[in-house]
């Protein structure tokens, strides 16, 4: 298997570039507040920001994205890793249903409890359904997973900004800068300035460098100008120029590193990786054919079927899964999601959860489920279920016990339920992190019924209600779940 690689950037083209050269990563934004992040070094330093070179506030930026997602999939290993109580399995396509007329049971064929022909996750309920029980930690003991990684995975963070005749540009933001900027721009030359920080989370270990490349700009006309931030696209990239956009055209030439100036320089990123003992071929995880992305279409009606919106993009382990079951289930790696509830702090009884009102373009859109998704190359079901929760929900692992699991094993394909509370004295304020959800909100336990709810979580309800009631018992009980 590749090393995966976390990307510390939300950029388009920064994923593109590395999407192209072979390596699908795992994005993870850091919300870095990069105005503070300048000041902080610069008085560590005894300076002032204005005295920084380009290369030192490209480094640093750099460097503060990547320390804030390594710290947060620091965050994530540690919940899982502190994981306690049990994990059941359930093996559904193994389930029996009731006794024949002649006394026996008689296994159910994968096509007697299948669900409508629209929904992606099947439908379960009326059967037995066999499982097995094991503690958490025995589950955990030798499975892949972030914390047993000999190295791995790389988080990269990137930034980047243009100098000329002195002054450092990061994006504009606005038309009225833009508009500046480039027409002081034209016919000039100027140099682009590209950082990046990689650490290696198995080994704690940074590496950093900084790319340059010198370009040579046309003599642009105002009309020009205008027609270009009208696109949209200056306003938000360092120097309000891309390269491989519409700006494109005025840049007549380039002395440099080229993919710096898209914001994520290979070579640079090569030699990083290869000071932390890593070949580059080693990244790898995309084909040629995932290069040209498909389009589904409605069995029935022959429709295209709503995309997801242009922003998102694919990751590791992301993809559809052809299973045993007659379906097509989302996850390469499987998927999983985080039931996390909250506890009355007089009874300590549990009485709210929180719950994902998933967005229209998404498998069975419009119904209400927990936050979760795939889970990425290298981590295991409960730090991907803990990763996606965050991003999706805003569910800080840092604030919550992971206290059980349920995992529905198709065989090819398996969704795992990691079941959590608030830590005493901590608070979770779930949100809408992303465009995967139409709202994130605590519902009470008793009103979860009453919501259109995921086929899965339909099925599954009844049982995950009363072993979130009963997890919370042993813990006003002051007892390990064993």
């Amino acid at each position: 298997m590749s090393i995966p690689l976390i990307l510390a950037s939300q950029s388009r083209p920064r994923r593109d570039v590395l999407f192209s050269a072979g390596i699908c990563p795992t994005i993870r934004v850091s919300h870095v507040d990069e105005p503070a992040a300048l000041e902080r070094e610069a008085a560590s330093l005894g300076t002032t920001v204005d005295n920084l070179t380009v290369e030192q506030r490209v480094m640093i930026l750099a460097t503060a994205k990547a320390e804030a997602v390594h710290q947060a999939y620091r965050n994530i290993a540690d919940a899982a890793s502190h994981a306690s109580g049990e994990r059941i399995v359930g093996f559904p396509l193994k389930a029996t249903g009731q006794a024949s007329g002649s006394g026996e049971r008689v296994t159910l064929r994968a096509d007697e409890v299948q669900s409508a022909d629209s929904v992606k996750t099947r439908d379960f309920s009326g059967v037995t359904v066999p499982t097995v029980t094991e503690p958490i930690a025995d589950f955990l003991d030798g499975r892949p997973s972030l914390t047993r990684s000999k190295v791995g995975p790389l988080i990269l963070g990137c930034d980047s900004m243009f100098l000329m005749d002195g002054e450092c540009y990061g994006k504009p933001h606005s038309e009225e800068v833009a508009r500046e900027r480039l027409r002081a721009m034209r016919g000039s030359t100027g140099e682009l300035w590209t950082g990046h920080c990689l650490i290696d989370f198995a080994s704690g270990r940074m590496v950093r460098g900084a790319s340059k490349a010198t370009l040579h700009f046309c003599d642009y006309s105002d009309r020009d100008i205008e027609r270009y931030i009208a696109t949209g696209e200056p306003l938000e990239v360092a120097g309000s120029f891309t390269l491989e956009g519409f700006g494109g055209a005025f840049i007549d030439s380039i002395e440099g590193d080229p993919h710096g100036i898209i914001g994520l320089s290979l070579p640079l990123a090569r030699r990083l990786a290869a000071q932390l003992g890593v070949e580059w071929t080693d990244l790898w995880n995309v084909k040629r054919s995932d290069l040209a992305p498909t389009v589904e279409y409605d069995s029935k009606t022959g429709a295209e079927k709503p995309l997801p919106p242009k922003e998102n993009v694919h990751q590791p382990g992301d993809g559809w899964v052809v299973c045993d079951c007659g379906r097509k289930h989302w996850g390469t790696n499987g998927a999983s999601g985080v039931l996390l509830a909250r506890r009355d702090e007089t009874t300590g009884e549990a009485t709210h959860v929180v719950m994902q009102h998933r967005a229209a373009w998404s498998a069975e859109g419009g119904t209400w489920g927990i936050p979760g998704g795939a889970t990425a190359d290298g981590e295991s079901p409960i730090e991907g279920a803990l990763r996606e929760s965050y991003e999706e929900a805003n569910i800080t692992p840092e604030d919550i016990d992971v206290v059980g699991s349920y995992c529905e094993d198709h065989g090819p394909w398996a969704y795992t339920t990691v079941f959590a509370f608030e830590k005493p004295g901590h608070r979770v304020e779930p949100k809408a992190n992303d465009d995967e959800s139409m709202e994130i909100e605590w519902v009470l336990i008793d009103e979860v019924p009453n919501r259109k709810l995921l086929t899965a979580m339909r099925t599954d309800w009844p049982n995950f209600a009363k072993r979130l009631r009963d997890l919370a018992d042993v813990r006003n009980n002051g007892r390990n779940e064993r």
